[in-house]
C-alpha cells in the first residue's frame, strides 16, 4: 500500500465497507471497525447474518442478469471489500465475456480490489475510486468508457449502498442520474435496510442503530421511488431472503432477523 493511500485511510473512524467485511468473516478491517461491528451486533445480534444474506442476494441477482436477462455489463457502485462471489466472479461464471466496473470511495477498497479481483480473460474488470454522491464524475470517468458501452444495456448495482446515504444528501436524485444515463434494457439492483419487518421490541432500538451505523432505514414506500420508471422483475420488492431463493420458505431466515428489502428493476 502506498504512502499516498495510507494517508487517505482513517483508521480512527469505522467505515461501512470494512465493518461489512468484518461481519462476513474477512480480515481487511481495523480495530475501530470491529468495535463498531460488535456494538451494532450487540444491539441486533442477527446483523452478521444480514451481511451473509445480502451477499447471497447479490449473487442470485447477478446470476439472473447474466443468465436469463443476458446482461453483459455491470456498474457496481459501493463495491465494498472483495470477498467470495464478487459481482464479476458470478457474472463471468455465467458469461465469461461479461464486463464489470467497480466503484467505491474508500481507497482501501480500491487497493484490495486491484490486488485481488482478477476477471476472466474473455471479459474485463476495472476499478474506479469515485463517490456515488457525484454521479456525473462516475459517468464521465475514462475508466467507465474503457469498460462499459452505454449504448448497450448495463446493470446498475446499488447493493447495500443507498441506506448509507441520508435523505439530506438526496440519494434518489443521484440514483436517477445514473439510471437515466443507461439505455433501454438496463437494470437496477438495490438492497436496502428496513424496519418494516421488525418486532415492536426491536423497533425501539432503531434510532440507536441508525446513529451507530450511520444508516437510514427506509420503508417499502420510501424505497419504491428508486425503481420508478422500471419494471420490477418477479417477485418484486421483497425481503432479500425471498428474492428467487432456492430454499423453501420454511428454511429461510425470519425476515425480522434480516430487515432488508431487495429488488431488480428493468428499464423499458
Amino acid at each position: 500500500m502506498t504512502d499516498d493511500v495510507d494517508g487517505r485511510i482513517d483508521t480512527s473512524v469505522a467505515h461501512a465497507a470494512r465493518r461489512y467485511d468484518y461481519w462476513l468473516g474477512g480480515k481487511d478491517n481495523f480495530a475501530v471497525d470491529r468495535e463498531s461491528g460488535d456494538r451494532i451486533a450487540a444491539l441486533y445480534p442477527w446483523t452478521p447474518m444480514w451481511a451473509r444474506e445480502n451477499r447471497a442476494f447479490l449473487a442470485r441477482a447477478v446470476e439472473h442478469l447474466a443468465g436469463e436477462a443476458g446482461i453483459r455489463q455491470f456498474l457496481d457502485i459501493g463495491t465494498g471489500l472483495p470477498t467470495a462471489d464478487n459481482t464479476h466472479e458470478v457474472a463471468q461464471r455465467v458469461a465469461p465475456e461479461a464486463r464489470v466496473l467497480y466503484v467505491d470511495n474508500d481507497p482501501l477498497v480500491m487497493v484490495h480490489a486491484r490486488a485481488l479481483l482478477d476477471g476472466s480473460s474473455a471479459g474485463r474488470t476495472e476499478y474506479l475510486e469515485a463517490d456515488f454522491l457525484r454521479p456525473e464524475e462516475i459517468l464521465a470517468a475514462p475508466e467507465l468508457s474503457r469498460v462499459l458501452d452505454l449504448a448497450e444495456p448495463v446493470a446498475l448495482m446499488l447493493v447495500a449502498l443507498v441506506h448509507l446515504i441520508p435523505d439530506t444528501q438526496n440519494p434518489l436524485a443521484h440514483a436517477r442520474t445514473l439510471l437515466d444515463a443507461l439505455p433501454s434494457g438496463s437494470y437496477l439492483v438495490i438492497s436496502h435496510g428496513t424496519a418494516d419487518f421488525m418486532t415492536a421490541d426491536a423497533l425501539a432500538d432503531v434510532p440507536e442503530f441508525q446513529r451507530m451505523a450511520t444508516f437510514q432505514m427506509r420503508s417499502r414506500a420510501e424505497i419504491m421511488p428508486f425503481f420508478a420508471g422500471t419494471e420490477l422483475v418477479e417477485p418484486g420488492l421483497v425481503c432479500i431472503t425471498d428474492w428467487r431463493s432456492s430454499l423453501p420458505p420454511e428454511q429461510r431466515p425470519d425476515p425480522s432477523h434480516v430487515g432488508c428489502y431487495g429488488a431488480v428493476g428493468r428499464k423499458p
